[in-house]
């Protein structure tokens, strides 16, 4: 017997294997997969789930220091400005450029005393109004 038939007959590939033997077997019946209870997952948006809110305070001297003010709001964080320690031009300056800013980043600017501003961006809600209560306060204040 060569090396061939050898191969042959070892993987059936041989003639002489003979259909009839497969009778010998068991019919087996495919084995169905089976179904796995689904649970429904809790699903939350990277966007909700961050680290605790900072909100800093800045007191500018310099029209220069508009610029990291900015970059606090870049990173998500409310801002309150003090402008009381700054020159008028330089502090209208500074709020003209934190508007534009704000506005870019699809925030809020509100003026929330005198020369002091809340910026605050996008992720950021302000609800309300402090100028309308300073105005009452003075107005009860100047009745007394």
């Amino acid at each position: 017997m060569t090396i061939k038939s050898k191969l042959k007959t070892f993987f059936f590939l041989d003639d002489d294997y003979d259909d009839n033997n497969q009778d010998d077997y068991e019919k087996v019946e495919p084995i169905k997969p089976q179904k796995q209870s689904v649970k429904p997952q809790n699903v939350v948006s990277l966007q909700s789930v961050q680290k605790a809110s900072k909100v800093i305070l800045v007191e500018p001297r310099v029209y220069a220091e508009a610029q990291d003010i900015t970059d606090h709001l870049k990173n998500r964080r409310a801002v309150v400005v003090n402008l009381q320690r700054i020159g008028h031009e330089e502090g209208r300056q500074i709020v003209d450029f934190l508007s534009g800013a704000v506005y870019a980043l699809g925030g809020d600017i509100q003026k929330i005393g005198s020369s002091i501003f809340l910026c605050t961006p996008d992720n950021v809600e302000i609800s309300g109004n402090i100028s309308e209560l300073v105005k009452e306060q003075e107005f009860q204040d100047t009745r007394w």
